[in-house]
């Protein structure tokens, strides 16, 4: 039991040492000067620094723009503050700089965590999110690196101790400390056609190019009736045109052609309802098929709209999988830990998690998302010194109509580097809100802004 404990401690000492009721944490602090936050590019992100009565301040070079991904350290704690206090609070100078300190009377330096974000995407996601209230969310999908995480929105993370009292007291609606990038919660749209994509190959692994279909603006199924965005005519389509055209009439008519034990397993393959791989906070997301579910309810599910709620970062990490061939990489936000002597204290290496798709589905999917780009609903992306693929989603979120703009993509197309999703709220239309959104943090990637 003793053993068990000993390593069961070991190997959670972060989250041992972030436990609000461990007393090591104010000895640490007492003794040691909070680390740096730095960017890939070693920028920095957050240090701690004298004000004019001597005493420490948490300081936020970038103010608003990094605010919900690298956090706060007052009033609680929360972003990289948080999940890699464990590093930023402890030291691993020499005991000869130690001895040097103590004979000074100065505090040990604590830990600088570096991490995968990268400054000018931050800055081109940030600005090109502008007012609206939404969320993008950058990575790197061989690797899983996360390179940009804007919320909005957003706070300056220099003011919440001064602040606190009235963002709490807010009524806005706004929920300005909410990291929607992980932590917000949204019917998926037509991104979710993915999903459904995904279980109708399960049953269809050959003949899925022989799906027809016929689009009027409506599909109805008895008394129930699902229409296309705007009641658009898509008129005769295939299985890849129905993707491309994101035609609602026809996604419903797939979905519930798919066997209900067919669709949940893909739903638990993909993650929906579980934990996610993940080192920092996030909510779950949510879609099922319940038994007796009514006609109307499985074309909403399809469609993803009814009940079905998933955050951006969960939409990236399937998105990512598919870029990656089928594969999922574990998303992460800090590459390395280095003493203040700039020696190198931990590391943290690309991990994968699991294979979420086959590489056949893959490669069709992969396929599909580009024509969204050539002959569908972004094809604001078409034409550029690189090759998009992604889908687009207009996401009704109320009994008015009124829907939430979703974009998820990657490039290039062939052989991605870069997966980008991003969420407008309150929007309207994916491909005329979002894809030029994306089209900016594309540009600035590969260098064509």
């Amino acid at each position: 039991m003793l053993g068990y404990i000993c390593y069961y401690s070991y190997t959670n000492k972060q989250e041992f040492m972030n436990n609000k009721y461990n007393t090591r944490q104010q000895i640490l602090t007492a003794k040691n000067k909070r680390g740096d936050i730095l960017s890939r590019d070693g920028k920095v992100l957050a240090t701690t620094e004298l004000d004019a009565e001597g005493k420490e301040k948490r300081v936020y070079p970038y103010e608003k723009e990094f605010a919900h991904v690298v956090g706060y350290s007052t009033n609680g704690k929360s972003g990289i503050e948080e999940f890699a206090n464990y590093y930023l609070i402890n030291t691993s100078i020499e005991l000869s700089e130690k001895a040097a300190l103590d004979k000074a009377g100065q505090k040990y330096p604590g830990d600088n965590v570096i991490t995968t974000l990268d400054t000018h995407l931050q800055e081109v996601a940030y600005n090109a999110l502008a007012s609206r209230k939404g969320a993008i969310i950058v990575t790197n999908p061989k690797t899983g690196e996360i390179l940009a995480m804007v919320s909005k929105p957003d706070f300056d993370p220099n003011t919440v101790a001064t602040e606190w009292d009235n963002m709490l007291k807010d009524t806005s609606g706004d929920a300005k400390l909410l990291n929607r990038a992980t932590q917000g919660l949204y019917p998926p749209g037509s991104t979710f056609k993915i999903v459904t994509s995904i279980a109708y190959l399960t049953e269809h692994p050959t003949d899925y190019t022989q799906y027809r279909f016929s689009c009027n603006g409506k599909f109805a199924k008895g008394s129930d009736v699902i229409s296309c965005y705007h009641g658009e005519n898509h008129g005769n389509l295939d299985f890849y045109g129905s993707f491309a055209e994101s035609c609602n009439s026809s996604y419903a008519n797939i979905g519930l052609s798919v066997n209900q034990k067919t669709f949940n397993d893909t739903l638990d393959k993909l993650m929906f309802g579980q934990d996610l791989p993940v080192d920092f906070r996030y909510s779950k997301s949510s879609a099922e098929y319940t038994a007796g579910m009514s006609t109307a309810d499985v074309m909403q599910l399809s469609i993803g709209q009814g009940t079905t709620a998933v955050s951006p970062l969960h939409i990236n990490m399937i998105t990512s999988a598919i870029a990656n061939d089928g594969v999922l990489m574990k998303p992460y936000l800090i590459s390395e830990v280095k003493c203040a002597n700039g020696k190198v204290v931990d590391t943290f290496q690309e991990e994968k998690v699991k294979r979420l798709i086959s590489s056949e589905e893959a490669g069709i999917l992969r396929d599909m998302m580009e024509q969204v780009v050539l002959k569908g609903t972004a094809s604001k992306l078409k034409g550029l010194s690189y090759t998009a693929a992604g889908k687009t989603g207009s996401a009704e979120f109320n009994s008015y109509s009124d829907s939430h703009a979703w974009f998820t993509g990657y490039a290039p197309a062939d052989d991605p580097e870069i997966c980008v999703t991003i969420i407008v709220e309150n929007a309207g239309s994916g491909g005329s809100y979002a894809v030029p959104i994306a089209k900016r943090i594309f540009d600035a990637y590969f260098g064509v802004e």
